[in-house]
């Protein structure tokens, strides 16, 4: 069936999960939801120019083939979303579509003013690696793909013990050494925050304890991006898919990490913590908890997300590769 336009987040809302659920591209970063607030934060100067496809193959299901979520300022087309945001990012596109979903799409540029086609943070098995460079090629557009970042994560095993056996020999026993050193602490504890009016509720403490822990955590947190985190916080716990997560020494809390549970995998988004308890590597051992609490739960993948930072490599965090994608007009 022919596109239509995408004009709101809402209007396929249930077809566009659909789509991304059997996605092999599925994240949180993708779902209506997520990308609903991103536009609400950032979209002021921007246009909506993305479409989707619904199904041919029941026309009467309600269904959609793909979607492209996409948005143009200037010249430049884009994903809805951007790097410092979402870590993930792509077309939705049904197994089984994606010569039609592409096809689709070079044809509705031919009747779009621009210039450049960004899509950026594709990961390395995206189908939009895999079909569309050619694709653009023969209709006469130019394209280029580089290394955008690295992202990283590990598969869960079923038991903690079998997880402190994945690491290295040293990196088991860095992390058991903390973990002691920990426990000399009398009354520290950690726990979850998931409801609505709790997350709002602790959501400052985050935001301080994020911003304080880095000088680059502080100066990303500018006011806009204040308002997504705010936003995003507040719609990811309306839908379960939020847990926000602090350690506490002292009677107050000195880390935290922002995750999401979805589709299987825990996200670890971001995270923070008190520098004058850096002695106890509180940040370190809070997403350690983090993920020995999503081994007892039968998670299946814990994902550290976008950058290459080396405690995610010394908690077994195996790493992979962002891509971004240009397509020029010559």
């Amino acid at each position: 069936m022919a596109p239509k336009p995408l004009t709101s987040f809402r209007e396929i809302e249930a077809e566009w999960e659909g789509v991304l659920t059997s996605s092999p591209v599925n994240t949180v970063f993708l779902t209506p939801q997520w990308q609903e607030v991103w536009w609400d934060t950032f979209g002021d100067g921007k246009d909506m120019a993305g479409f989707y496809i619904p199904s041919n193959d029941d026309p009467d299901a309600n269904s959609v083939d793909g979607v492209a979520s996409l948005t143009i300022s200037g010249d430049t087309l884009s994903f809805v979303g951007n790097q410092e945001t979402v870590d993930y990012n792509d077309f939705m596109v049904r197994p089984g579509h994606e010569t039609d979903f592409y096809q689709a799409l070079l044809t509705s540029l031919e009747n779009r003013q621009w210039d450049v086609m960004r899509l950026d943070s594709l990961v390395e098995n995206s189908p939009t690696l895999t079909h569309l460079p050619d694709l653009a090629r023969q209709h006469g557009y130019s394209v280029e793909i580089e290394k955008e970042d690295t992202a990283s994560g590990i598969e869960l095993p079923s038991s903690w013990d079998e997880y402190l056996a994945i690491l290295s020999k040293k990196d088991r026993h860095e992390l058991r050494r903390k973990f002691r050193r920990l426990e000399t602490v009398p009354d520290w504890k950690w726990y979850a925050v998931t409801g609505e009016e709790q997350v709002m509720s602790r959501l400052e403490d985050f935001l301080r304890l994020m911003k304080q822990s880095s000088e680059a955590k502080d100066e990303y947190m500018t006011e806009e991006h204040e308002r997504f985190f705010h936003n995003m916080a507040r719609r990811m716990a309306q839908i379960g898919l939020l847990r926000l997560y602090f350690l506490e020494m002292e009677g107050k809390p000195v880390a935290t990490s922002l995750c999401f549970d979805y589709a299987s995998s825990r996200l670890l988004y971001n995270s923070g913590y008190d520098l004058d308890y850096g002695y106890y590597s509180v940040g370190l051992l809070l997403n350690a908890l983090c993920l020995r609490e999503a081994i007892e739960q039968g998670i299946e993948y814990f994902d550290f997300l976008r950058g290459s930072e080396t405690y995610k490599q010394h908690l077994g965090g195996k790493q992979h590769d962002l891509y971004q994608m240009v397509v020029r007009r010559n």
